[in-house]
């Protein structure tokens, strides 16, 4: 008897682990076939497994079918139709060269890129870098980088192509408003350090300040220059912005507290219907505020430089001189994946006014272009009307 009860026991185990194996196999294979987002969000995968295992079946190379590639390849491509081109996915080493770039120095070129009407564009050539030494301006089209066309290219593929060891060359293929074909700038890659800011006094009262970058070094040497600025005999500022691709949100929203008063609001992070919109205000010490000024911009101000002449013409009224700016006004923040890192636009800036500079840019109140004879003849009108305004003051 015992031995029969044993036999009814272990069948019944049995048919349990079949059963067990039966509905994981089932609920394995829906998983597969269909991939739940939400609650009210099916998302079908079977077409993607259906193309998947038709090229593994029939596929001529077979040697070239790399699935872990081809999985890359698809994470990028779903994030690729979001169409916006600072949400991307890097693949676990482009995710390493990403992590070290952060951290600081690094070795390339020395510009600014971004996309522009589906176009790699140099946003702008950093100060003293090899970039601004072979020629390249703020609005230059990037057409390949040695032979690859960028066409297709993220701006992190572009970054990894354009920047290499120090001594190596980079040819980059050029057009430019004006010229009539393309060009190819050939470039020494070197090590990049990027310069704060200067100043200078102009007509014995006019605090001439040129920010290069709101680099985590800005905001301690901008607050040297303001105190020899105060300190000087300079009645007047100008605020030149040109050529300044951006930096970290905290240093320009530091800066603007000098300009300011307190409780000002610098810049407001729009997240759409996700949450509510969050403001940065001026926290002083607003030492500058008394000063009349004016602000330089072009076509290679983004970002950071968007943020503090919008907050200064938002709240003081002060005027902006020059050529629109860029239009780069996006906040990411990087997510760890299992392989691989997301870059995610999580919200958009917004002046104080509720202006979007994403894709808009801040329009001049004084449009002043540079033609080519000003840069061969090193002209620079746009400084010599702000000297005008401001001297008008």
């Amino acid at each position: 008897m015992t031995s029969l009860i044993k036999k009814i026991v272990i069948l019944g185990l049995i048919i349990i682990a079949l059963l067990i194996s039966f509905n994981f196999g089932f609920y394995y294979g829906d998983i597969e076939g269909k991939l739940k987002i939400s609650p009210s969000d099916d998302l079908d995968l079977s077409l993607f497994w259906e193309a998947y295992n038709t090229l593994k079946e029939k596929y001529v190379e077979p040697e070239r079918f790399d699935s872990k590639q081809m999985l890359y390849g698809a994470i990028s491509g779903m994030v690729k139709s979001l169409e916006d081109p600072y949400t991307v996915y890097l693949d676990p080493e482009d995710a390493k060269i990403f992590e070290e770039d952060i951290k600081g120095e690094f070795q390339g070129v020395g510009m600014e890129i971004g996309i522009r009407k589906a176009q790699l564009t140099v946003i702008a050539p950093l100060e003293g870098t090899p970039a601004q030494k072979a020629g390249l301006r703020a609005g230059d089209k990037i057409l390949k980088v040695d032979e690859i066309l960028t066409a297709d290219l993220t701006i992190d593929k572009a970054v990894k192509l354009i920047r290499g060891p120090k001594g190596t060359e980079v040819c980059l293929t050029v057009f430019r408003e004006g010229w009539g074909t393309t060009k190819k700038i050939k470039i020494i890659r070197g090590v990049i350090e990027i310069p704060s800011l200067k100043w200078e006094l102009k007509e014995d009262d006019i605090a001439y300040i040129k920010l290069y970058h709101f680099s985590g070094k800005a905001r301690v040497d901008f607050r040297k220059a303001a105190l020899e600025i105060l300190d000087s005999s300079a009645q007047k500022i100008i605020l030149d912005l040109r050529n300044n691709p951006g930096g970290y949100l905290e240093v320009a929203q530091d800066i603007a507290g000098w300009f300011l008063e307190k409780g000002q609001i610098v810049v407001i992070e729009d997240f759409g219907e996700l949450k509510e919109n969050k403001e940065y205000k001026a926290k002083g010490p607003a030492r500058l505020l008394s000063y009349p000024m004016v602000i330089l911009i072009n076509q290679g101000s983004a970002s950071g430089s968007e943020i503090l002449a919008g907050a200064l013409r938002d709240n003081r009224g002060v005027n902006l001189i020059g050529e629109k700016s860029f239009g780069k006004g996006t906040v990411q923040i990087p997510k760890k994946l299992k392989e691989g890192l997301l870059k995610i636009t999580i919200a958009n800036w917004l002046t104080p006014k509720g202006e979007l500079i994403t894709n808009n840019g801040l329009e001049p109140d004084i449009k002043i272009e540079i033609t080519e004879q000003d840069f061969e003849t090193e002209q620079d009108p746009q400084l010599d009307r702000a000297i005008e305004i401001v001297k008008e003051m």
